[in-house]
């Protein structure tokens, strides 16, 4: 059955849920979605530029995905074809990462859910499956035996010591949002080593990224010839033992999807504890802070792309969780797509290209206060789980 032909599941507690405010925000997205496909063309939104306009991948990147999965998911809820076809012109491009063994990585996933696996679910298009199930190939042979991790980036060998000094022998949160590309190659083909390099790098995700209060490390380090665990660092995150809000909301969701994915009690454990620590940690603020452990003086970055990827994943833990959690989680999403709706969104802001405002792409680098192409999607994407959908590409 292909993703068209699929129906539209609500959530059992009926017309209570579907709030009118987030239903308007929908639409709004999609209109502006619309609008985007003639500003875009071909191209690929990589981060927001003042007044709200984008710049654009400059090839292959980890970002390419999340206008085609936004588009994708703009086709399921209208069936306006013009949405698939400006996923299937990107085809060639997405064609061009697979040829190029230097722009493969670890973000296959997020590159690969949300074009070729979208189309395949949503069309069952043959070439499209394939180039999903080329690329979880490509993923699991990152897999390093001797720590049981996915290698994040690439070492990029003898003419950067310095970056394959960094590279080598180091995972980081955001892979756990990529396994799902590893569990749908596993459903297609029932290959065990998709499956079995997903559920060993989780373990290694529980093991090693989440500290005994709860919070996490953006990254951990193994000796690379051993697999020895050495110690757990940020990358993009205000210091090595602080909380990037980011990493924290990447784990969340990607907690909750392996759950729902296997079945694994310790996945919902997991999911539930991080979310419960995020929760604490915002306080009463509307929108996270770039990272959870800032010095308590002067004014930070918010990062509205934490928020929508926290807000999906408890929406999702929502449909997971027993009862009684579920209504907390429910009402943690909800909060944080208030919080969105009250600081962030620019769906109403004319000349505005992306949906959000003050996202935190990478503070340390001085990327803040900007659109970004990831916290779109998962604004929508959270938005649907709010108002009851539950068909994604994860």
């Amino acid at each position: 059955m292909t993703r068209s032909q699929h129906t539209t599941y609500f959530l059992s507690d009926g017309p209570a849920l579907h709030r009118p405010a987030y239903q308007s925000a929908l639409e709004r997205c999609l209109d502006r979605l619309v609008g985007l496909r003639s500003i875009a063309g071909l191209r690929n939104p990589k981060i927001g530029q003042p007044g709200h306009r984008w710049s654009y991948c400059d090839g292959p990147d980890w970002v390419m995905g999340f206008l085609p999965g936004q588009l994708w998911l703009a086709s399921q809820l209208t069936g306006d074809p013009a949405f698939a076809t400006a996923c299937r012109a990107r085809r060639p491009q997405f064609r061009a990462v697979l040829d190029s063994r230097r722009a493969r990585d670890h973000d296959l996933g997020f590159m690969f859910s949300l074009s070729a696996v979208a189309e395949f679910l949503s069309t069952g298009d043959g070439v499209a499956r394939a180039m999903g199930i080329e690329a979880a190939r490509a993923l699991i042979g990152r897999f390093r035996e001797e720590g049981q991790y996915l290698q994040a980036w690439n070492p990029v060998g003898p003419h950067d010591r310095a970056q394959a000094r960094f590279a080598n022998g180091r995972m980081i949160a955001d892979t756990i949002q990529n396994l799902a590309l590893l569990h749908w190659a596993h459903r297609e083909t029932g290959v065990s080593d998709f499956r079995e390099v997903a559920d060993l790098h989780e373990d290694s995700s529980l093991r090693h990224l989440i500290r005994a209060d709860d919070t996490t490390f953006h990254t951990f380090l193994f000796d690379p010839s051993t697999g020895e665990p050495l110690r757990g660092e940020t990358h993009q995150g205000y210091a090595d033992d602080s909380c990037w809000a980011r990493g924290q909301a990447w784990l969340i969701h990607g907690f909750a999807n392996c759950y729902r994915l296997t079945g694994r009690a310790a996945s919902l454990d997991a999911a539930c504890r991080l979310a419960a620590k995020a929760e604490a940690l915002m306080g009463d603020a509307a929108v996270p802070v770039w990272d959870y452990a800032l010095p308590a003086d002067g004014s930070h970055p918010v990062d509205s792309s934490a928020a929508a990827i926290t807000a999906a994943g408890v929406l999702m833990l929502a449909d997971l969780a027993p009862k009684p959690e579920a209504a907390r989680w429910r009402s943690f999403g909800h909060r944080l797509l208030d919080g969105l709706l009250a600081t962030c969104d620019l769906t109403q802001t004319p000349g505005a290209e992306g949906l959000l405002a003050h996202g935190a792409g990478h503070v340390p680098a001085g990327r803040s206060d900007a659109m970004l192409p990831y916290g779109d999607y998962y604004f929508i994407e959270a938005l649907m789980r709010a108002q009851g959908h539950r068909d994604f590409f994860w």
